[in-house]
């Protein structure tokens, strides 16, 4: 049976049952780190690597002197992910902190930005971790003054029409592997303690690279796991594309055609290949296993819902059972919750950092 533990109003955290030089540089240390798993799971960690896989660059990091207020000190950096395209950060830690320590990424949502999580990256900095945001593609700093989302959307909809870009999840999921490889660099981070957790589209974009990328040692998606596919079979799938109506209502206007769970389909296959089939939900959150992994899902959430999270979920639970590590599994189910993260379901997963990468 499943234990289960209540988190006052806010939620609950669930238990998994009790069971008893860069993307082909790393590929053989992935691949080698699967060596006891199935073939199946390291063929779906192949093919989204080759699928995120483009020509490397050098880091080229910039960094400025840091900040400092109130006992911490924000440092504002940035490093090239590909050709042409540098991602800006910023990272915020106890001054007085010596030695090499534990990080924390954490992924915003859409039209949000790194600044958004400030509050987040100031108690995860206040706990002894170095707290790090990076502002997703066409998101934040790396949009152009005034455009907004509009740029996001635009992006989107240029890849509906061949841009050969993957600006829906795949783009930023793939700048964070190259934030992983820039913290790797510093010589104040351990590189074997680094966490990651992020917010709706965060959240997606951080179980796919998790899944990608084993250094990512502990992961906290919140109201991002999702089968895709559940949501298209069962016509729950209209509040998700909310999220980028504009490129997908000018892609179907483009078409002649009005946007149906057959459309959406279409459009997915152009815009983020794979989502609803070798890579959705139930296929990638496996791979996170055997890591320390808390899923964040509110009972309500029309974005995310909620028999599409529990065959992620099924999946997931399989796979740590397999490796022995069901303790490392946990999920919050927030009841009566739509799209949003309770107190209580943050504070869990500040402490779950806390437990796994010992601050």
């Amino acid at each position: 049976m499943s234990a289960v533990l209540r988190l006052g109003q806010g939620g609950l955290i669930q238990s998994a049952p009790r069971w008893g030089s860069h993307v082909a540089a790393l590929l053989a240390l992935w691949l080698g780190a699967l060596s006891s798993s199935a073939a199946e799971p390291a063929d779906t960690r192949a093919a989204f690597l080759k699928l995120l896989d483009r020509p490397r660059v050098e880091l080229a990091p910039e960094v400025k002197p840091p900040a400092g207020t109130n006992g911490l000190r924000t440092v504002h950096f940035s490093f090239a992910a590909e050709a042409g395209v540098r991602v800006p950060g910023l990272l915020i830690h106890r001054g007085e902190a010596q030695g090499r320590r534990p990080v924390v990424i954490v992924l915003h949502g859409t039209g949000a930005n790194k600044e958004s999580q400030l509050s987040l990256l100031t108690d995860l900095a206040k706990r002894g971790f170095l707290a790090v945001a990076i502002d997703g593609r066409h998101h934040g700093a790396r949009t152009k003054a005034g455009r907004g989302s509009a740029e996001y959307h635009e992006a989107i909809l240029n890849a509906w029409f061949g841009s050969k870009k993957l600006p829906f999840l795949y783009d930023t999921a793939w700048d964070v592997m190259r934030l992983v490889d820039y913290l790797g660099t510093r010589d104040d981070v351990d590189a074997a303690r680094i966490g990651l957790i992020g917010f709706s589209k965060g959240g997606m974009e951080g179980y796919l690279a998790a899944a990608a990328d084993p250094r990512i040692a502990v992961v906290v998606p919140c109201i991002g796991v999702q089968s895709f596919k559940w949501a298209l079979d069962n016509e729950s799938w209209r509040s998700r594309v909310e999220t980028f109506k504009p490129a997908l209502d000018a892609a179907a206007k483009d078409e002649g055609e009005t946007v149906s769970a057959a459309f959406v389909r279409r459009f997915y296959d152009r815009v983020v290949p794979g989502i609803y089939g070798q890579f959705d939900g139930p296929a990638m959150l496996p791979l996170i296993a055997p890591r320390p992994l808390l899923v964040i899902n509110g009972e309500a959430d029309m974005r995310t819902p909620l028999p599409g999270v529990n065959e992620c979920l099924t999946a997931a639970r399989t796979a740590y059972r397999a490796a022995g590590a069901e303790p490392k599994l946990q999920v919050i189910l927030q009841p009566q919750t739509g799209h949003k993260v309770t107190v209580e379901a943050r504070q869990a997963a500040v402490d779950w950092f806390v437990k796994w990468l010992r601050p």
